[in-house]
C-alpha cells in the first residue's frame, strides 16, 4: 500500500479542478477525486486488517521513508497503525459528503473545491506522518484553507470569525512547535522520528516543562477549554462543507496530536498533568452542554455541542487507561461523522428556509421528511442513543474512565455522565421545535419547499452508514484500535511505575 497516493490524489485532483473551466466539470472532477480517495482508504483498511491477521506485529505498517532536510535530520516518513487508519477512513467519508453537499456552490466554484481538496490532503498527511516536523507541516497546511473558506464563502461576521480562527490556531501551532523543538533537542540525538523517539526516554524535567506546550497547543485545535472560543464563531460563519470539515476533520487533528505526540512521547508529563487534563475536560463537557442550552441558532447549537463532545475525547486521553484511550479515538471517529451529518442537515434546512433560528421554524418534518429524518438521526447520535456510534464511543470512555481508581477522577466521570441529560434536553427541544408542531416559518412560505436532492441524500446516507456500523458493531472499530491503544497504554504504564 503506497501511502503517498492518499496525499498526492487530493492534491492532483485540486490541480485538475483549477484547470477545468466549466462548473459542472469542476464538481464532477471533485466528486470523482473524493470517491477515489474513499476507495483507496477502503483498500488501506483491508490491507491493514490482512497484515494484522497474518501476524504482522510491527507498530506502524506500510512505512515509507526518504530524507527530506538532511542538515536537520528531517524525513518524509509515513506509516499507519489502527488509530491512523480509523482517522483516515473517517476523513474520506466526510470528504465525499462535503463535496456532495457543496454541489450548488456558484461563487468561485473552482477555488472552493480546490481548497476543500487541499484541506483533505493536509489531514491525510497529518494522520500518516511519523516524522514530527512533517506532521507539523501538514498541521499548518490545513489552517490557510480554513481561513479562506470562511472569509470568502462564509456568512455573518465571516471576516471576524476567519481571523479569530486563524490567529488562535496559529497560536496553538506556535505552542506545538516549541514542544517539538524540546523533543528534538533533548532526546540525545536530534531527530523528529516518532518511532525512534518512542523508544527513548526524555528527561523528567523536560517532560514536565514542555508537555503543557504540546498538549495545550494541540488542545487548541481540539477545542480544549478555555481555548475553544474559535469553535462557535468559526462554525457559525463557515459554509456547510467547511463546517463539516472543521468539526468532522480539523478538530480531530488536535485530539490525535494530544494522544500520538504529547501523551505518547511524554508519558511522565501526562501523568504529572493528568489532573489538569481531566479538570479542563470535565469543565469543557459541562460548560459546552449548558452553553448549548442557551443557543437559539442551529449552528451555534452544534458548535457548542462539539465543544462538549470533544471534551469526552480529551477526558479519555487524560484518564490514561487503555479502554479510555480506545474510547477517546472511537469518540473522535463518531463525532467526526455525527457532527458532519448534523451540519449537513442544518445546511440543507438553511438553503430552503434562509434561517437557522430555532424560534423561526416549526413542523418542517411534514414538508422535508428526508431532511427531518437525517436531523433526527444526527440528534439521537449526539445524545447517545444505543445502536448509534455516539453511545458506543461515550460508554467506552466512561468505562475506561471508571477504571481509574482515584476518587476525584471518578467524580469527573460522574459529572461527564450527567452531561448526557443536558444533551438530551437541548437536542430534543431543538428537534421538537424545528421538526414537529404547527407548520410555520417566520417571514417565509413553506409551500414551495423541496426535500433533499440526490446529492444531499447520498451525502447523508454515507455518513449515516458509518454511524450505524459503529453503533451496531463497535467491536470492529475496537479491534482495529486495540493494538495501538495497547502500545500507548504500555508506554504510560512504564512511566507511572
Amino acid at each position: 500500500m503506497n501511502l503517498s497516493l492518499l496525499i498526492l490524489l487530493p492534491v492532483l485532483t485540486a490541480l485538475v479542478v483549477l484547470v477545468v473551466r466549466d462548473a459542472k466539470q469542476v464538481r464532477a472532477v471533485a466528486l470523482l477525486g473524493a470517491v477515489v480517495q474513499l476507495v483507496l482508504c477502503g483498500f488501506l483498511l483491508m490491507a491493514y486488517t490482512q497484515e494484522r491477521n497474518a501476524g504482522n506485529t510491527t507498530a506502524f505498517l506500510f512505512q515509507q521513508r526518504a530524507m527530506w532536510f538532511t542538515a536537520f535530520n528531517i524525513q518524509y516518513y509515513l506509516g499507519v497503525d489502527g488509530i491512523s487508519v480509523a482517522m483516515i477512513m473517517m476523513t474520506s467519508l466526510v470528504v465525499v459528503a462535503g463535496v456532495l453537499v457543496s454541489w450548488k456552490i456558484e461563487k468561485l466554484t473552482k477555488e472552493f473545491f480546490f481548497l476543500l481538496l487541499f484541506l483533505s490532503a493536509g489531514a491525510y498527511g497529518f494522520f500518516m506522518s511519523l516524522d514530527l516536523f512533517l506532521m507539523f507541516f501538514f498541521l499548518e497546511l490545513a489552517v490557510i484553507p480554513k481561513f479562506l473558506l470562511i472569509a470568502i464563502w462564509g456568512s455573518g461576521r465571516k471576516e471576524y470569525s476567519a481571523n479569530k480562527l486563524a490567529l488562535m490556531l496559529m497560536g496553538g501551532s506556535a505552542m506545538v512547535f516549541v514542544g517539538l523543538l524540546a523533543v528534538y533537542f533533548y532526546n540525545g540525538t536530534p531527530t523528529f522520528d516518532l518511532v525512534a523517539l518512542s523508544k527513548t526516554h526524555l528527561p523528567l524535567v523536560v517532560q514536565h516543562r514542555f508537555f503543557p506546550f504540546l498538549f495545550l497547543g494541540f488542545g487548541v485545535f481540539g477545542a480544549l477549554f478555555p481555548f475553544h472560543t474559535w469553535v462557535p464563531d468559526g462554525h457559525s460563519s463557515a459554509p456547510t462543507a467547511a463546517s463539516m470539515f472543521l468539526a468532522g476533520i480539523s478538530m480531530k487533528l488536535g485530539g490525535y496530536g494530544c494522544l500520538r505526540v504529547a501523551t505518547y512521547l511524554m508519558p511522565e508529563g501526562a501523568v504529572e498533568y493528568q489532573w489538569v487534563i481531566i479538570l479542563l475536560s470535565a469543565i469543557a463537557i459541562l460548560y459546552g452542554a449548558f452553553a448549548t442550552l442557551m443557543q437559539t441558532d442551529l449552528k451555534y447549537i452544534n458548535a457548542y455541542s462539539s465543544v462538549s463532545h470533544c471534551g469526552f475525547v480529551l477526558l479519555g486521553i487524560g484518564m490514561l487507561t487503555k479502554t479510555a484511550i480506545t474510547g477517546a479515538v472511537m469518540q473522535m471517529v463518531s463525532h467526526g461523522l455525527m457532527t458532519a451529518l448534523f451540519f449537513a442537515a442544518i445546511g440543507m434546512l438553511y438553503e430552503r428556509t434562509h434561517t437557522r433560528m430555532v424560534a423561526h421554524m416549526g413542523g418542517l418534518l411534514k414538508v422535508t421528511p428526508f431532511i427531518g429524518t437525517v436531523f433526527f438521526i444526527a440528534g439521537l447520535c449526539s445524545l447517545g442513543l444505543p445502536g448509534l456510534s455516539g453511545f458506543a464511543a461515550e460508554m467506552t470512555v466512561f468505562m475506561g474512565a471508571w477504571q481509574n481508581p482515584d476518587m476525584w477522577y471518578r467524580f469527573a466521570t460522574i459529572a461527564a455522565c450527567a452531561s448526557i441529560v443536558v444533551t438530551a434536553v437541548y437536542i430534543l427541544r431543538a428537534l421538537g421545535k424545528v421538526m414537529w408542531g404547527k407548520l410555520e416559518l417566520k417571514d417565509h412560505e413553506h409551500v414551495a419547499f423541496a426535500d433533499a436532492a440526490w446529492n444531499e441524500k447520498l451525502a447523508a446516507v454515507i455518513l449515516i452508514a458509518g454511524i450505524v456500523v459503529i453503533g451496531v458493531a463497535p467491536f470492529l472499530l475496537q479491534q482495529l484500535l486495540s493494538p495501538a491503544a495497547d502500545t500507548i497504554s504500555k508506554q504510560i504504564l512504564r512511566a507511572a511505575f
